[in-house]
């Protein structure tokens, strides 16, 4: 018997890093995954999973979200992982840096739960996880203006949410990660003029002297996606190694 026997659990952004690990955990433990992303090619290698079916989604299009609604018919789990980080304080950030990181790190989540929510509605029972960061309203971090304000929007997004549906059965949670080794951060940190020094400050603010896995994230979606965490809801839960502390 899995933790996730009989889910259905769809989620954006599962082409690489925690969106990947998650979409295979959740298959581990015996869930229905709808693993989606705009990355098609990078997509297949999850076909191999058993549980697993992947989906191409641009999760800032309303007429494809709406479309894939329309064709599940029942989804028990919905994990909002899709974002971006632009690095900068407020002077280096142009409104179309701002629109950007605010169109795919929260419009996105707004558009994928007014489309899902009355489904779980109809159901009477739902889950919602969005990815937040303690880079938010929990922590100011330097060079992540836009990235952090959005993050913060998404922490206020998921307890609105909680709050307002918390009757009807639905619960709703956010995962606040730290650092996490991930294709991303990698591409992230090559892109910096020195990237070796980018490197070396990544690490030097980490008080457990290393960065997470997606692999550790992913461990606390499974639990979060589970009936384990059938009484936790509205919270934003961090898994940052105490660089929060």
């Amino acid at each position: 018997m899995g933790r996730l026997d009989g889910k259905v659990i769809l989620l954006s952004a599962a082409a690489q890093g925690i969106g990947q690990a998650a979409a295979i955990a959740f298959a581990k433990e015996g869930a229905k995954v709808i693993a989606t992303d705009i990355n098609e090619e990078k997509l297949k290698a999850l076909e191999s999973y058993k549980g697993i079916q992947t989906r191409v989604l641009d999760v800032t299009k309303k007429e494809q979200i709406e479309q894939l609604c329309q064709e599940l018919d029942r989804i028990d789990v919905l994990f909002n992982v899709a974002g971006f980080v632009h690095h900068g304080s407020i002077l280096d950030c142009e409104e179309k840096d701002w629109d950007f990181t605010m169109n795919l790190n929260v419009r996105s989540m707004y558009l994928m739960i007014k489309t899902f929510l009355p489904k779980m509605l109809a159901q009477k029972s739902g889950n919602i996880i969005n990815m937040s960061s303690v880079a938010s309203s929990i922590k100011g971090v330097v060079n992540r203006c836009v990235y952090s304000t959005s993050k913060a929007a998404v922490i206020g997004l998921t307890k609105s949410v909680a709050a307002d549906f918390i009757e009807q059965g639905i619960r709703c949670n956010c995962i606040c990660p730290g650092t996490v080794d991930t294709p991303s951060l990698r591409e992230r940190i090559q892109a910096r003029p020195n990237p070796e020094q980018a490197l070396k400050d990544f690490f030097a603010r980490q008080k457990t002297g290393r960065m997470a896995t997606a692999e550790e994230v992913a461990h606390l979606c499974v639990y979060l996606a589970s009936d384990e965490s059938a009484y936790v809801t509205g919270n934003a839960h961090i898994i940052d190694g105490g660089w929060s502390l």
